[in-house]
């Protein structure tokens, strides 16, 4: 069922919800050579891409993030803001997997806040000398935004803490949500000052901007658009408990590429890592290191202060460690390094106090004037010390109860790798062995590419100390191919790696979007866009009926539901006026007429009963009946229906299981029906009875399909293609090739007609080539030319025809009998 939250989405970014200044003046485009209009889709309508140019062969690539990856500093003297590349930022490092042609622009926030009246100033700027697009968000904006609906909502839910009691995470506050719709638009409209969509590439990073890729496609039906999640996706059950669901996924669907669908792990930059190994100041630190820690095995731990890095039941590990092999007392020490926490709150505070509690426990219990077994580093630790502490650790433990795509086992084991400046500071010969060890939680992101590491549930305690006694005892001759296997994967995979993997898959996504023609559909956050065929285009009824008079000889194939009758409508019987409709166009002895339905053949027969030259064909072809009087054929493929006595206990349990769900028999198949049940359970089950079907079917002569709110077991080799392939072929037998062909479906199984149809009468034998009109129902993708949008449509288009047969005069060729004697 869908939000109410976003009925219009316009509504939530304007009037007077909050106060957002206004670009202070348009940034020019980003171009490097002169442009041309292209003119590639020439049956293109206006998609809104229309008033932007092409930029010439310059590749330019578009990252939006929450925060650029930029210093800002205020100049004392002068008063003006200074700004430097921040050298550890993922974003900045991942422009190493580009080509040296490629340009990329940064768009995001500054760490600091900018004054209205600097703020055009700093623009240009950051434009000219780091080719970054700054949003700036008023205050209000950014806190309700970034700690409020980013922090509050977001960041729990998808670390899996739902909000059950206000101590344990906030309610829902549609504030904070329309702040989130709002910092969004911001963003979207930055990107619309830089971009030429007809060439440049979009990559928006991280759940700060979900519904970001809705605003920029409804602006650019073509953009090249790609997102990549770094924080973790909760299962379903978790994430349907947010109120906005519905609209921050379809945000996600407006994109090319979302990763984490496509698991693309980061890397780490090696030649960084490598570089401040071999600084004067590292090697000095560790030496200082050495003397602290003489005689002691490190295990070390670097994690965030949050509730969700698991750093208590780390010390709690380390406590059960030291109380069950009471041996090691006085021989380890665990270093925890606690990075500054990026939220604030109760919980915040909360887990500190606990941490600081928990290790102040261990240290009186188990330590002595000269020995704390937990060292607790709680202050800014910059990169030559944290690089330190890697390189002696014996062992590294990353014990997060969730996390994303967690990058310090992989810095862990390129500093044990080491660099000859660390070597000669170690005293370390550079041929000799090199080892690590990590234990590392199964709920983090880099867990299942590390196939070396011991891996353990944060939560069982017992088992992550007894993971620890394992890593700092176990043989030097494992640790070391242990290590091997991950430096070689870590090297190899790092984030030069990830950032051209993630382009040639954007690249691969994107390369027919200008094959296609866009159509924008629904308002607001359901927005989205269907991309069709170039040639794919609105059947016109004047020009279907001109070719229909023009024409001697014709087959029409109409699917039944969905087609002649509205899918949803309670009375499934045609009406007067479509039966008036369908009998004056099969009465014409020039027409070929058939019903081609997946319903039983009683039901059509007596339904369509008044239509007496009209072919049936029932249950997708098992029965076919050509004429009223005739006889009806069964299918011989489909003969062997033993199978359904395997189908019909199956289909019985699920139906017991599933409230509202039914079985509908028929002569040839069995159908289970999901539409009265729970959308989210009826789906589910159909899934797993689909599943089900398949394993127990696998070696008898029937297929397994899944429709709308259906799963259905039918023969094998039994399908709508077949029957339009042998009404034509026994035209084209009888001496009388058709020369129009029209045939009207709205679902999957009318594809095979549409396919068929394409096929028979592709053949170079055929005296003249029939003009065909191939028609779906609903614009979506199809093997069909023409689409209309409803059965309303449909109507009108029959109507058309059958107006046109009646004003002309009758004669009966030869072949409708013909037909009949062979029945």
């Amino acid at each position: 069922m869908g939000s109410r939250s976003c009925a219009n989405f316009l509504h939530l970014v304007s009037g007077d919800l909050l106060d957002i200044p206004q670009t202070p003046r348009a940034l020019p485009r980003v171009m490097t050579v002169p442009g041309i209009i292209s003119d590639m889709d020439s049956c293109s309508s206006n998609d809104g891409d229309s008033d932007v140019t092409s930029s010439g062969c310059r590749e330019l690539k578009i990252m939006v993030v929450n925060m650029l990856p930029l210093h800002a500093k205020r100049d004392v003297e002068t008063s003006k803001w200074r700004f430097s590349w921040d050298e550890d930022a993922l974003f900045l490092n991942l422009k190493d997997g580009f080509s040296p042609e490629t340009e990329v622009v940064y768009v995001g926030s500054l760490k600091v806040d900018i004054d209205v009246i600097e703020q055009e100033e700093v623009t240009q700027k950051l434009l000219e000398d780091f080719n970054c697009v700054p949003t700036f968000l008023p205050n209000d904006l950014q806190k309700k935004f970034y700690l409020g609906f980013c922090k509050q909502h977001l960041w729990p839910l998808f670390h899996y803490m739902l909000p059950m009691f206000p101590d344990h995470g906030d309610r829902f506050d549609r504030s904070l949500w329309q702040a989130y719709v709002s910092a969004n638009k911001i963003f979207a409209d930055k990107v619309m000052e830089v971009i030429n969509p007809d060439d440049d590439y979009v990559w928006i990073h991280d759940y700060h901007l979900m519904v970001l890729p809705t605003f920029l496609r409804k602006r650019f039906h073509r953009i090249k658009l790609g997102f990549f999640l770094h924080s973790p996706f909760p299962s379903s059950e978790i994430y349907r408990t947010l109120p906005v669901r519905d609209e921050i996924l379809r945000g996600l669907l407006n994109c090319d590429l979302i990763v984490f669908i496509k698991i693309l792990p980061v890397g780490v930059h090696m030649g960084r890592l490598e570089s401040v190994l071999n600084l004067a100041s590292t090697a000095a630190k560790v030496k200082e290191i050495q003397k602290q820690f003489e005689g002691k095995k490190m295990i070390l731990g670097v994690d965030d202060m949050d509730i969700f890095k698991g750093i208590s039941l780390k010390l709690l590990a380390m406590e059960q460690l030291l109380q069950q092999h009471p041996g090691l007392q006085g021989k380890i020490v665990l270093v925890q390094i606690v990075n500054p926490a990026r939220g604030f709150g109760k919980d915040v505070q909360e887990a500190k106090k606990e941490t600081y509690m928990t290790a102040k426990k261990i240290n009186d219990v188990y330590g002595s004037p000269k020995y704390q077994p937990v060292v607790l580093i709680d202050r800014p630790v910059p990169r030559y010390e944290k690089s330190a502490y890697y390189a002696l650790a014996e062992c590294c433990i990353v014990n997060a109860v969730r996390d994303g795509m967690n990058l310090v086992p992989y810095k862990y084991i390129v500093c044990r790798q080491g660099t000859p400046g660390m070597d000669e500071a170690l005293g370390v010969n550079p041929d000799s062995p090199r080892t690590s060890m990590l234990v590392v939680s199964e709920f983090i992101g880099c867990s299942p590419s590390l196939s070396g590491a011991i891996r353990v549930n944060p939560w069982d305690i017992d088992a992550v100390a007894e993971a620890l006694n394992t890593a700092i005892t176990m043989p030097e001759s494992e640790k070391q191919l242990r290590h091997e296997t991950h430096y070689r994967y870590v090297s190899t995979h790092d984030v030069a790696y990830w950032a051209r993997s993630f382009a040639m898959d954007l690249d691969r996504a994107c390369q027919d979007h200008f094959n296609k023609r866009c159509w924008g559909i629904g308002f607001g956050l359901s927005f989205r866009v269907v991309s069709l065929s170039p040639c794919f285009r609105r059947l016109s009824i004047d020009h279907i009926v001109s070719a229909y008079k023009r024409s001697n000889r014709r087959a029409i194939f109409l699917d039944y539901d969905g087609t002649v009758v509205p899918e949803a409508s309670i009375v499934k019987s045609p009406s007067p006026e479509v039966i008036s409709i369908i009998k004056a166009l099969s009465d014409d002895p020039k027409n070929i007429v058939f019903i081609v339905s997946g319903r039983g053949r009683t039901s059509l027969s007596e339904w369509l009963a008044p239509c007496e030259k009209l072919g049936i064909a029932a249950e997708h072809g098992y029965f076919i009946r050509w004429t009223k009087d005739s006889e009806w054929e069964t299918s011989p493929v489909g003969a062997d229906l033993e199978w359904k006595k395997i189908v019909e206990p199956v289909m019985m349990q699920y139906r017991e299981a599933t409230d509202g769900s039914s079985i509908e028999p028929k002569e040839s198949a069995l159908v289970w029906h999901h539409q009265d049940a729970d959308p989210d359970f009826g789906s589910c089950q159909a899934k797993e009875l689909l599943d089900h079907l398949e394993s127990v079917l696998a070696n008898e002569p029937a297929v397994v399909n899944r429709g709308q709110h259906i799963v259905e077991v039918k023969p094998q080799g039994v399908s709508k293609g077949r029957i339009s392939e042998k009404v034509l072929s026994r035209m084209v037998n009888g001496g009388e090739p058709p020369d129009f062909v029209m045939c009207v479906g709205d679902d999957k199984s009318d594809e095979d007609m549409f396919q068929s149809i394409l096929t028979s009468l592709s053949n170079p034998s055929l005296p003249v080539a029939p003009e065909i009109f191939a028609c779906t129902v609903g614009p979506k993708p199809s093997k069909a030319k023409y689409f209309l949008d409803d059965t309303a449509d449909v109507l009108k288009l029959l109507k058309g025809l059958a107006t046109a047969t009646i004003s002309k005069p009758r004669f009966l060729p030869h072949i409708q009998v013909s037909f009949e004697s062979n029945a």
